[in-house]
This record gives C-alpha cells, structure tokens and sequence, in this order.
C-alpha cells in the first residue's frame, strides 16, 4: 500500500489545484493531491477498519473500529482521483458520489466516508480543549 504524501504546503496545494481547475489532471498533479487528502483522511480519521483505495496513486487505512491486521479490512472504499478530489475539496457530496457506482465502489461497516468530508475545512475546534 502506498504511503500518503503528508505536509505539502498550502502553497504547493493552491497551486497543484489551480493546474487542475485549468484542465491539468496530469500525473503530476494528481498523484500528490490524491496523496495529500488521503494522507489528511488518515490523520482526521485514524484507525485501520476502512480502506480507501485511488488507484493507481495510492490506499490509506483509516476510521476507527475492528481492527485489521491481514487481507482486505472490513471495509474498502475504491474510487477514481478525480472523484476523491472532487469529495475532498468539497466540490461532490458523498451521497452523489456514492450513488453512482461508476464513480465510487464502497462495501463494508463504515464505509460512508460523509462524516469525514469535506477535507479542504478547517477540522472544527475541540469543545473539551
């Protein structure tokens, strides 16, 4: 499984999304920000019960739950990057794209990633902190 690109700067988001709102959806612009919102996933969500899949970039575990140790998790996301974009940055709700399942293939407990997303939000403030 690949490993997520975790801490592009901001800079380097803004600017691989703007070369993709300009029609760019080369390699090099989706595989770091495939890696990048998948890498945010893990670390908002831990955990191991969920496996979401973007083939050919990359597959992160993630979200709490039974714990998987070998094989395929109890639950396994698997979608095309510029669907995972589009649910990261908000741009697509969960239940549009889920619906379609040419465009997102999610079996498995919790596997609805909608409490998760959008990732281009600020993660909301703690109230025990």
């Amino acid at each position: 499984m690949a490993r997520p690109t975790v801490g592009l700067t901001p800079e380097v988001v803004d600017g691989l999304l703007a070369r993709l709102d300009d029609g760019d959806a080369s390699r090099e612009v989706l595989k770091p920000l495939v890696k990048h919102y998948l890498g945010e996933l893990a670390r908002r969500a831990p955990g191991r019960s969920v496996e979401v899949r973007v083939p050919p970039y990359a597959a992160v575990q993630c979200i709490e739950g039974s714990t998987h140790t070998r094989g395929t998790p109890p639950a396994v996301v698997e979608m095309d990057a510029a669907t995972w974009i589009a649910l990261a940055r908000g741009q697509v709700a969960w239940a549009e794209a889920a619906a379609d399942r040419a465009r997102v293939r999610a079996s498995g407990q919790r596997s609805d990633l909608s409490p998760h997303l959008p990732l281009d939000v600020p993660e909301a403030a703690d109230p025990d902190a």
